[in-house]
């Protein structure tokens, strides 16, 4: 790993587990002092305790626009501000679309689209009034692309993020800040072991370019790099992370 972020202030969403945790691991390695949050607080304190070094928890729920609010506060005094912000919390679901209503439906907009919204509005906030070069990653699917069934809601709300993140990129280029996206495949993360979704690898490696199963690792590489001065040219993209299973 380098020192590529040293100085840096990195907000992971979701980072109690799976793809955020490997994140924050990840940003942390390359020198970023990474606040690990989500709603599950002991998870999010595991978590940090983990990564170890400078690594904060504090839990917040992202649909919550008084919690999401005391998360900024709590990130203000003990850091400065973010530099960079990893939208990743979501709420993944396995419902057939006969079993869809409208609570349903408003329960993984609010968290996987408003969510995010809510969090881009302070975090962005924060670095334009401390004048700061910033990054916002969101964490989207390819489900998007694919039109995966049993997922209508998540598969609109993530593509929401990605029409967001170009809005985004638009509204803050001027203040030198970046938005992007990243769409993973199938990820054999924790959540995903634990859910219907287990038993789709089989049928997505037969559509992959490149065998074998997802890694968090594999996300958070990608992140790494967006988060980088390297990627400092690159906003308003959707760069798709799953060997090639979607191709265009």
């Amino acid at each position: 790993m380098t020192e590529r972020l040293a100085g840096k202030t990195a907000l992971v969403t979701g980072a109690a587990q799976g793809i955020g945790k490997a994140i924050a691991v990840r940003l942390a390695a390359d020198g970023a002092t990474v606040i690990v949050s989500d709603i599950n607080a002991e998870g999010a304190r595991a978590a940090a305790a983990s990564i170890g070094g400078k690594a904060k928890a504090i839990a917040a729920d992202i649909s919550d626009p008084a919690s999401v609010k005391a998360l900024f506060a709590e990130i203000q005094a003990l850091t400065g501000g973010i530099d960079i912000l990893v939208n990743n919390a979501s709420i993944v679901p396995f419902v057939a679309w006969d079993d869809v209503d409208l609570d349903h439906w408003r329960k993984i907009i609010d968290v996987n689209l408003t969510g995010t919204f809510i969090v881009s509005r302070a975090g962005t906030d924060q670095m334009r009034a401390a004048g700061k070069a910033g990054r916002v990653i969101s964490i989207a699917s390819n489900t998007f692309f694919a039109g995966t069934p049993n997922m209508a809601a998540y598969v609109a709300a993530k593509g929401g993020v990605i029409g967001f993140t170009r809005a985004l990129a638009t509204e803050l280029g001027k203040y030198n800040i970046t938005a992007n996206a990243v769409t993973p495949g199938l990820i054999e993360s924790d959540g995903v072991k634990a859910s219907p979704h287990n038993e789709a690898f089989g049928f997505v490696e037969m559509l992959q370019a490149m065998k074998g199963k997802g890694q968090p690792e594999h996300i958070a590489d990608v992140v790494s790099f967006l988060a980088s001065d390297d990627a400092r040219w690159i906003t308003g993209q959707t760069l798709n992370v799953d060997a090639g299973m979607v191709r265009h």
